[in-house]
């Protein structure tokens, strides 16, 4: 029962449809990248056979910064801080896709070294590999997000839990810094869930986040189509999905990053158009509806230059 009414417990989609009194989620847009090209793994990577992502270098498309600053104002301006105050232990997509991300993680994400989790919660997402080496003290994960209680139930968080709020100070080398966290000689990766769309001054957080990456680092921006829609920028609920995933490759090249690419982790499609239990899909299947759709999936990806 709790896997079926999870979907009721998220974030409220940016659209959805009532279906016999229950709210199911819908996608507004649908998204397909330029060509397939493989996930090179760097060293000390969690998977030795890469899956085939498609993958779409980005190309920058403005000599200046393009937004203004109303772009970056949402319907609710009230205290984030206030807003996060209570925890919400669930999670934001649903199981098919968070499978999908941890298989995607294990192409890229570092078992030794450090690890940052910003605009963290309860749960990172990371595979066994990720969580076997933070386990043996092999990688140290970091994680940084809005609600103590949520931080303190993450359990991959062997490097430390950060309270901050990045839109009152977007500064992650302070907020890292007034925790007690020392940045040494900086992040191998950094990921961030669902979470961008949430940022008021996402420029700042990615200038400061690069400064406090090892070069060669990385940073992973995943993107779904689930919001808290009063809280999500005012620009991210006007624009298509194609745009908005366009507009986070503006922010990382904006901020410095390099190598820039925006990967397809999951269309919204399920494979054979039959939901796994749990999650939308089974939701779907259990109301008698069709049951392949699932939550969309995008990686906006780039490096901190050697």
């Amino acid at each position: 029962m709790q896997s079926l009414i999870r979907p009721l417990l998220r974030p409220i989609p940016l659209i959805s449809i009532s279906i016999g009194g229950v709210l199911l989620a819908t996608s507004l847009y649908g998204s397909r990248a330029a060509h397939t090209s493989l996930a090179p793994p760097p060293p000390n990577m969690t998977s030795s056979t890469p899956k085939s992502y498609t993958v779409k270098p980005y190309t920058p498309r403005h000599e200046t910064w393009p937004y203004k600053p109303s772009d970056f104002t949402r319907q609710d301006e009230s205290s984030d801080t206030h807003f996060y105050d209570t925890p919400r232990l669930v999670t934001h997509i649903d199981d098919l896709a968070i499978a999908s991300l941890r298989e995607y993680y294990a192409t890229v994400l570092p078992t030794k070294g450090r690890i940052l989790d910003f605009c963290s919660s309860w749960i990172s997402h990371y595979p066994d590999a990720v969580a076997n080496a933070a386990e043996k003290g092999e990688v140290t994960v970091t994680a940084m997000g809005m609600n103590d209680a949520e931080l303190k139930a993450n359990n991959m968080a062997n490097g430390g839990r950060v309270c901050a709020d990045l839109n009152a100070t977007p500064d992650i080398p302070s907020a890292l810094s007034k925790a007690g966290v020392a940045t040494g000689e900086g992040f191998d990766a950094s990921t961030c869930v669902v979470s961008i769309d949430y940022l008021t001054s996402p420029l700042e957080v990615l200038k400061s986040l690069l400064s406090v990456t090892k070069p060669g680092g990385t940073v992973q921006l995943v993107i779904s189509n689930r919001c808290f829609p009063t809280k999500a920028i005012g620009r991210w609920l006007r624009v298509s999905e194609q745009e908005r995933l366009a507009m986070v490759g503006d922010y990382l090249h904006f901020a410095g990053w390099k190598g820039i690419e925006i990967v397809e982790v999951s269309d919204g499609t399920i494979e054979g158009g039959r939901a796994a239990p749990g999650g939308l899909g089974g939701l779907m299947a259990y109301l008698g509806m069709p049951g392949g759709a699932r939550d969309p999936l995008w990686v906006v990806r780039g490096k901190k230059e050697n």
